[in-house]
């Protein structure tokens, strides 16, 4: 997949300075946190509402139209709701478990053809099963429109969704909501089994943990999690900043000396698994002066290993570290990476090859050797994917090596002030003809 841009920046790294960055709010956590509080009655949302519109990532502008459509009154009987999804796969996926769930909803989903290309099927089968004899009717274009029609009852049907985990942990995440959704219509204890090994286990967790700060009592087996009550909390929750993105930050803010704001280390996203991933190659994250500030300080050595199982986000990002250690790193459990916005592992590849590195891919597992002799600039495409993006600036200042990089607007999706925040530390960025 090529860059939906021709535009291109030039990226130079000279004369970094110290500087606070500051990541915007999470937009897995947003993302939940929005739909809960439609749910429970908390919207609009007041941590999402106190984020200026042009720093919230894109994903979490779909998800909140995607909810407002359905919060709209669904009479006469066949109004039909339009939802653009854009490149949303999360929005998308948690949207249709909504959709379905939400007495007499009749929504025509549409999005970019790359999300169209991303799996989807599991969920859709899922609902299907679920929820199919109660009346409702999910219909597939080529790959567009999705349209849906949600039943008016569904207290009929047995209380469980079923779902392969192996492609993706976000089809059971979009139930388990579901069933959140369910449980306070119904008042009966709806289910999510899962069948087989759920990959990316640290997202559907993330999930649990929201439902229980909105209050919901879940209860968990080894493949089965309940929603079986409910007690509304005291308050509600506040969002914290995007640990997908202090992974660029937290790198890049060490290269320039400077610090990282609203880095909570209690946050139970699967990406702060950055803060222990660094120690393996000599960096430590340390509290540095205010609340959820971090310095990282250390002086780089050896190679790291990590997993697409654990972190998939990341890996982009630490195969930029990859690229400037003195020994090779390996990355294991990466054929999740094709079925991102773009083949990440190709960008991957593409991207240690422009630097001047070598990559070795065998089965699940992807070597990567950096170069004996940096180059003096390297080029890179985003391929419309905001991580390779932001992955291959983060190599540009981690090796002081200017950056030629076409489609640089993607990084809307999660992260629209990156550029800002790198040209805090003094990096240069110009537009190229």
């Amino acid at each position: 997949m090529s860059s939906t841009s021709d535009s291109r920046i030039l990226v130079n790294p000279a004369g970094l300075r110290a500087a606070p960055l500051n990541p915007p709010v999470s937009k897995s956590d947003a993302q939940r946190a929005l739909v809960l509080g439609h749910l429970t009655g908390a919207w609009p949302l007041p941590s999402v509402q106190a984020e200026p519109d042009e720093d919230l990532p894109a994903d979490v502008r779909v998800l909140r139209r995607g909810v407002e459509a359905l919060r709209q009154r669904w009479e006469p009987q066949g109004t039909v709701r339009d939802v653009d999804c854009a490149d949303g796969g999360a929005p998308f996926r948690i949207l249709v478990t909504q959709a379905a769930v939400t007495p007499g909803a009749h929504v025509r989903f549409t999005g970019t053809p790359r999300l169209g290309e991303r799996p989807h099927g599991p969920l859709f089968t899922s609902v299907r099963a679920a929820l199919g004899t109660a009346g409702l009717t999910l219909t597939e274009g080529t790959p567009w429109p999705v349209e849906l029609k949600a039943p008016r009852d569904t207290s009929a049907v047995a209380p469980v969704f079923r779902v392969p985990g192996a492609q993706s942990s976000q089809y059971a995440s979009s139930l388990l909501l579901g069933c959140a959704a369910l449980f306070l219509r119904e008042r009966r204890a709806w289910s999510v089994e899962i069948e087989g090994a759920l990959t990316s286990a640290g997202y559907l967790e993330l999930t649990v943990t929201w439902l229980k700060r909105f209050g919901f009592d879940i209860q968990e087996s080894s493949s089965r999690y309940t929603v079986a009550g409910y007690t509304a909390p005291p308050s509600v929750p506040s969002l914290p900043g995007d640990w997908s993105s202090l992974g660029y930050l937290l790198l890049i803010s060490w290269k320039a000396g400077g610090t990282v704001e609203r880095a909570d280390t209690g946050s139970a996203h699967p990406d702060d698994a950055i803060v222990r991933l660094i120690e393996q190659v000599g960096l430590r994250a340390v509290p540095a002066g205010g609340q959820h500030t971090l310095k990282v300080e250390g002086r780089l050595s050896g190679g790291l290993r990590a997993s697409g199982k654990e972190c998939p986000d990341l890996l982009p990002t630490l195969a930029a570290l990859a690229c400037v250690l003195p020994a090779p790193s390996t990355l294991t459990d990466v054929e999740i990476l094709r079925v991102k916005e773009s083949d990440r592992l190709e960008g991957i590849r593409t991207l240690v090859a422009a630097y001047g590195g070598t990559t070795k891919l065998q089965g699940e597992s992807l070597e990567i050797h950096p170069p004996s002799s940096p180059p003096a600039r390297f080029e890179m495409d985003s391929r419309g994917d905001h991580r390779l993006a932001m992955t291959a600036a983060t190599l540009c200042v981690l090796s002081g090596t200017p950056l030629l990089l076409t489609g640089p607007e993607c990084v809307e999706k999660s992260f629209p002030g990156f550029w800002r925040q790198l040209s805090r530390t003094g990096a240069l960025i110009s537009r190229e003809p």
